[in-house]
């Protein structure tokens, strides 16, 4: 009896095991059959990121110094009236060219002074920039900063080439997508219509963002290398400029991990060339 009353809830065990799996089966196709969702404006009308052509693409990508200079002019004259740099300090310029004295001119002369406080009065006061210091927020704090820009907060530029997919490609992209609101999107999306006081760009999450075009003419910037600053150019500058800030190191990852692939190559062939010098004699 005993055994019998064993199989049987083996028997059992076995039946709500099978039923369990045909309905996580049914859930699963079941899922995979239900309607899509409904189209939106950002899903239709979205666009991925143009390839603005970086020296620094790729696995052997490499920074063009001239370059991140005209593109840290173009943050400098154009971007650092609203977006901060706030965890980059001015002596990393050297990384990109800028000799000691000239990095402490650019920090001496930056239009913004550096926040500090009074030590024998302890109330809030300015300094001039040192080199040391990092790059000084334009507002002196976020409600200034909305109430200065549409109600929203200009975001930090330092890591912005990380911080979104294809980084580099998408500020590019942003800067150089500004447009009229196709007329078929409110055809089909009446209610996706900009409003006021926005601005229609595809490359952006929800196709509408409160920064006006920041380049909006060739000659906005002058390059001292002599190279003709169209608004195509400027927006790949500085978009290599925020791919530095965002990864200074770049370069030397790029060498470490070309080195580790050598090495690991020449140990492999060591490797093997010992495995048959090793077992030669013996018959397999």
């Amino acid at each position: 009896m005993s055994a019998l009353f064993v199989k049987s809830i083996k028997f059992l065990i076995g039946i709500a095991f099978v039923v369990a799996l045909l309905l996580a089966l049914y859930s699963t196709v079941s899922g995979l059959i239900s309607d899509p969702p409904a189209e939106t404006a950002e899903h239709e009308f979205h666009e991925h990121p143009r390839d603005a052509e970086l020296s620094s693409a790729g696995l052997f990508g490499t920074f063009d110094e001239q370059q991140l200079q005209r593109g840290f002019l173009v943050f400098e004259k154009v971007c650092a009236a609203c977006h901060s740099l706030k965890y980059a300090s001015f002596r990393e310029l050297e990384g990109i060219g800028y000799s000691e004295a000239q990095v402490k001119a650019i920090a001496e002369n930056w239009p913004i002074p550096q926040p500090t406080i009074n030590r024998d009065t302890g109330e809030a006061t300015t300094r001039p920039n040192m080199a040391s210091d990092r790059f000084p927020l334009p507002f002196a704090n976020n409600v200034a900063a909305a109430a200065a820009n549409n109600n929203a907060v200009p975001p930090d530029l330092t890591y912005m080439a990380k911080a979104r997919h294809d980084g580099p490609n998408y500020v590019y992209s942003l800067l150089t997508g500004y447009q009229e609101q196709p007329a078929e999107l409110l055809e089909h999306f009446p209610a996706a219509k900009t409003p006021s006081g926005l601005h229609y760009n595809p490359y952006f999450a929800n196709l509408n963002l409160a920064m006006p075009k920041p380049l909006t003419q060739e000659g906005q910037v002058e390059y001292l290398d002599g190279t003709r600053p169209t608004v195509d150019q400027m927006a790949k500058d500085v978009s290599a400029f925020l791919a530095w800030t965002a990864e200074p190191t770049l370069e030397n990852r790029h060498a470490a991990g070309f080195a580790t692939i050598l090495f690991l190559i020449a140990l492999g062939i060591l490797t093997f060339g010992a495995y048959r010098s090793v077992w030669a004699g013996v018959k397999h």
